[in-house]
């Protein structure tokens, strides 16, 4: 991926997206650090692209829903 591939307004802090997602900046850190989640630096600011975030969540397969 070269550096221009994401237009840095898109980008959010770990600040923002953990309370968007309603976990803590540490399990953001965590999943950048396994490769979950690619983190984006910006001078001292590390940064994450909030669809790549959304495309994380999923429902659990219960036996009501059918999934």
């Amino acid at each position: 991926m070269s550096r221009h591939d994401i237009p840095p307004a898109q980008l959010i802090s770990l600040r923002e997206g953990a309370r968007t997602f309603q976990i803590s900046v540490k399990t953001l850190r965590r999943r950048i650090t396994d490769g979950t989640i690619t983190g984006y630096k910006i001078g001292r600011l590390v940064r994450v692209d909030p669809d790549e975030l959304a495309a994380l969540v999923s429902t659990i397969p219960t036996v009501r829903n059918g999934e």
